[in-house]
Order: structure tokens, then C-alpha cells, then sequence
């Protein structure tokens, strides 16, 4: 439970400078941790970004000074590292529903309490998986910008929302695909304000070339679609595979958690700048009802002792 100590101390510093510029390199250190590698932990354990957690602690104790002391609105602007305040106006309507010169007229304010890292522990905690050097895949997909962290149920809500969205350029990509089994789901830029989220298809060189070459077909697919052709370089991965059943989906988000909790802080790996892949055997020959699984691939590399 190394993890979850780490990140405790680095909440617990986060709050003694709640008021100061927070440098994300020095609560890294607090969990001996690397600022990238680190934030994605964060993210998958406690279900929202690190930058998340910092701007809602800051509104919440700013919506307290506004509300019982006389204080002025660009005095709290300015204890909450905001840089003029109709920056820190903008940011506090958006999580309050209110205008920091409204709170003293009995308007409701929001709280976000300071976090506790808590972890329910999961009988059976043993984790498959294999270590495996995945050469170069092109796949072609399209994206959307989802917000928060690509954990949890708020991913699960944008992408049910985003695939349903989105049925015909899956159905295309399928009929074109070379591998009609798997759908590849793919995130990567993640910041402090969201990630990008494909949906992607393996397709052959020869349907890359011929049937998606407007110059061949008089048709940019490509271009008309909204498609964008991935590049994923050869990369380390651990993979993680859920049990075989009608719908494994539901064991995904439980295994991601168990995979950063426990496997991940004895395993001498870190996460790996490199995008992260989700392929889902939806359509396996044979009982296809219960065949389907999901493979999780963690981009990695060696920690540095």
C-alpha cells in the first residue's frame, strides 16, 4: 500500500500550500514519484486530475472566506493563485452556479472536501498478465475530447454516449477492417483539462492504399469522415485481459484500479509516456456471447533505481 501513503502525503502537502504556486514536480516527490507518472496514478485512484483536485479545494476554501470573513473579491483572487479577478469570477461561477459577490446573499455554495486515499481491498487479488513488446500498429480512427480522467464511470458515461453517437463510422470502419474481431480504443494527450479518445480500426496496407486513396476511389473517406490515420510505435506493454463472458466490460474498470494498487508498485515498472490501448474482442469466432474479453495494454518502462 505504498501508493496510497504516497499519495496521501502528497494531498496533505497540497493543502499546507494551498495558497502557494504548487509545484507538481515537488508533490511527485512526496510519493517518490516522477510528475508524469504520478498524475496518471492519481488519476486512476482517486477519479479526478491532479490540477482538478488543487482548483476545487481552492474554490471550495475561497467560497468559505467570501461567506465568514470581510474579505475583498481580489484579495481572494489573489490568495488562491488566480491572476486578476475576473479569471478567479469565471472559475468560481462555473463550480459554485454563483458570483463570488452573490455568496453573502444566501446563496448555496458548494464543498469539496479534502480527500482521504481509501481502498477497498478485492478478494481474489490475483492479476494475469504478461510483458510484451508490441511492434508498430497503423490503425485509422476518429476522436473525441473527453473531459476528467480516463478512469472510472465518467469515461464509461462519455464513451456509451460517444459510441452511440458515432454508429455509422464504426460500422464503415468495421466493414473495412482486416481484423473484424477487435475494436481498438485509444487515449492519449491527457492534461489537466481532459484526453483524447479514439475508436480505431486495424485496416490493411492495400485498404489504406486503394479503397481510402481518394485519388483511386474520387472519395477522401479520410477527410469526409472525420478519420484520422494513428501511427503507435513499437512499444513495451503490460497487458492485462479480463475473464472471457457476455459482457466483460464490467470487470474493466476493477481490474485498472487493482492493476495500479497492487501489481503496479512491486512490479519495478512505471507508466510510460506512450498512448494507452485498450483492444475489445467483441466479435471472437465461435460463441461469441462467451468468448468476448477485453485487453488492457499499460504502456511501461523499467523504474529508475
Amino acid at each position: 500500500m505504498d501508493w496510497i501513503q504516497g499519495i496521501q502525503k502528497a494531498i496533505n502537502y497540497i493543502e499546507e500550500n494551498i495558497t502557494e504556486k504548487i509545484n507538481y514536480e515537488k508533490v511527485a516527490k512526496c510519493a517518490y514519484s516522477s510528475s508524469f507518472h504520478f498524475q496518471k496514478v492519481f488519476g486512476i485512484i482517486c477519479g479526478f486530475t491532479l490540477g482538478e483536485y488543487i482548483r476545487k479545494r481552492r474554490l471550495t476554501l475561497a467560497g468559505y472566506d467570501l461567506l465568514n470573513k470581510q474579505v475583498k473579491v481580489i484579495d481572494v483572487a489573489f490568495k488562491y493563485e488566480y491572476e486578476t479577478p475576473e479569471s478567479f469570477s469565471r472559475a468560481f461561477y462555473k463550480f459554485h452556479g454563483i458570483l463570488p459577490s452573490q455568496v453573502k446573499k444566501g446563496c448555496l455554495l458548494k464543498s469539496f472536501p479534502r480527500y482521504s486515499v481509501m481502498i477497498d481491498l478485492i478478494e481474489e487479488t490475483e492479476i494475469k498478465y504478461k510483458i510484451e513488446e508490441k511492434p508498430e500498429i497503423i490503425l485509422v480512427g476518429y476522436k473525441k475530447r473527453f473531459t476528467g480522467v480516463p478512469y472510472g464511470e465518467e469515461r464509461v458515461k462519455q464513451e456509451e454516449a460517444f459510441l452511440t453517437s458515432s454508429r455509422a463510422k464504426q460500422w464503415l470502419l468495421i466493414g473495412a477492417s482486416c481484423n473484424y474481431s477487435t475494436d481498438y480504443m485509444i487515449v492519449t494527450n491527457i492534461d489537466d483539462d481532459g484526453y483524447d479518445f479514439y475508436v480505431a480500426y486495424e485496416l490493411d496496407e492495400w485498404t489504406r492504399k486503394e479503397v481510402f486513396n481518394p485519388n483511386v476511389t474520387g472519395v477522401d473517406f479520410i477527410e469526409k469522415m472525420g478519420f484520422e490515420t494513428l501511427y503507435i510505435p513499437k512499444q513495451t506493454y503490460a497487458v492485462f485481459e479480463t475473464k472471457k463472458k457476455k459482457r466483460p466490460i464490467t470487470d474493466y474498470t476493477d481490474i485498472r484500479k487493482k492493476i495500479v494498487t497492487e501489481w503496479l508498485p512491486t512490479s519495478n515498472y512505471v507508466f510510460a509516456n506512450a498512448p494507452e490501448i485498450v483492444a475489445m474482442h467483441w466479435r471472437p469466432s465461435g460463441e461469441w456471447e462467451k468468448e468476448r474479453y477485453i485487453e488492457i495494454r499499460l504502456p511501461i518502462e523499467k523504474a529508475k533505481l
